[in-house]
C-alpha cells in the first residue's frame, strides 16, 4: 500500500498521507515518500500548486512512537534522525518554489504539526484541532515548531501550549492566525482543492518569488534552528522526562514527572 496517494488534476498535485491506521503517523518509509513526492513535483513543468492532507479522519499525529522506540533501542540519534528526515522535508516545503496548501482535515501534531506550518497556506476543517505535543512526552519541539508556531500565533500563546500540551482548537487557530481559513468538514477538500486550482492558475513564478522573499525576511535561519532543535532533542533523549513521558503515553496514561 503506498504511503503517500498521488493525484493531479488541473496543475494541481494532491498528496495524501496513507495512513489512517496509525493516524498517519510518520514512519521514515512515509517521510522518504512524501520528500520524493515534492522532489518530482518540483521538478515538473505540470505541476503548478500542491495541495497536502491527510487520509481518513486526521491530518497527522506525528512521529510513529514505536518506530522512535525501535530506534532508540538500536541508539539511533535523534539528531541524526531530524537531520535524514524532518529538517530536509519542512526545508524542502519552503524551499519548492510553487505554492503548497495544507488542508487539516482533522487532529495534527508533533512533527505532523511542523509540516503544516512550514506549508504556505493552511485551510482547516472546523472540526480540527492543533496539539504541539513535544513536551508529553519529554522531548522539545522540532520539525520547525519553535521557529514557525511563534512567527504565527506569538511567543507568548507558542509557550502556553507547548508547556500545557493542550489542544488548540481550530477556532482560536483561525483567530491567531495559524489557518487562513476555516472550511466545515464535509466541504474541506473539495474547497482547499479549488484554492490551490486557482493558485495554479496564477503567476506561480511570481509566488516563488515571494516566498523566496518570505523566507528570507521571515525564516532566515529556518536551517540553523533545525540543527539546533535537533541537538536538543539529543539531549533529551536520555533524560527520565522522556522515557516516563513515552511509557505514560503508550499506556494512554497521564504522565508523572515529579
Amino acid at each position: 500500500m503506498p504511503l503517500i496517494l498521488s493525484t493531479l488534476q488541473q496543475h494541481t498535485l494532491t498528496l495524501k498521507l496513507n495512513r489512517p491506521d496509525k493516524a498517519n503517523a510518520f514512519n521514515r518509509d512515509m517521510i522518504l515518500e512524501l520528500r520524493s513526492a515534492l522532489d518530482e513535483a518540483e521538478a515538473n513543468a505540470d505541476v503548478r500548486a500542491i495541495l497536502l492532507t491527510g487520509s481518513g479522519a486526521t491530518f497527522c499525529a506525528g512521529q510513529d512512537i514505536t518506530e522512535m522506540l525501535a530506534a532508540q533501542d538500536q541508539n539511533v540519534s535523534y539528531h541524526e534522525h531530524l537531520r535524514e528526515s524532518y529538517n530536509p522535508l519542512v526545508l524542502k516545503i519552503r524551499q519548492i518554489e510553487k505554492p503548497i496548501v495544507a488542508a487539516i482535515n482533522g487532529s495534527v501534531a508533533g512533527a505532523g504539526l511542523g509540516v503544516a506550518l512550514a506549508c504556505d497556506l493552511r485551510i482547516a476543517a472546523d472540526n480540527a484541532f492543533f496539539t504541539v505535543g513535544f513536551t508529553g512526552i519529554g522531548l522539545v519541539p522540532d520539525s520547525g515548531v519553535s521557529l514557525l508556531l511563534p512567527a504565527l500565533i506569538g511567543l507568548g500563546r507558542a509557550t502556553e501550549y507547548s508547556f500545557s500540551n493542550l489542544p488548540i482548537s481550530a477556532q482560536d487557530a483561525f483567530a491567531w492566525g495559524m489557518v487562513n481559513r476555516l472550511i466545515p468538514a464535509d466541504a474541506l477538500l473539495p474547497t482547499a482543492a479549488q484554492i490551490a486550482m486557482m493558485l495554479a492558475m496564477g503567476p506561480v513564478g511570481a509566488f516563488g518569488a515571494t516566498k523566496k522573499a518570505f523566507n528570507r525576511a521571515m525564516l532566515p535561519n529556518l536551517a540553523e534552528v533545525l540543527e539546533y532543535e535537533g541537538e536538543l532533542q539529543d539531549a533529551r533523549r536520555s533524560e527520565e522526562e522522556h522515557k516516563v513521558g513515552v511509557e505514560a503515553f503508550l499506556k494512554k496514561e497521564r504522565p508523572s514527572f515529579i
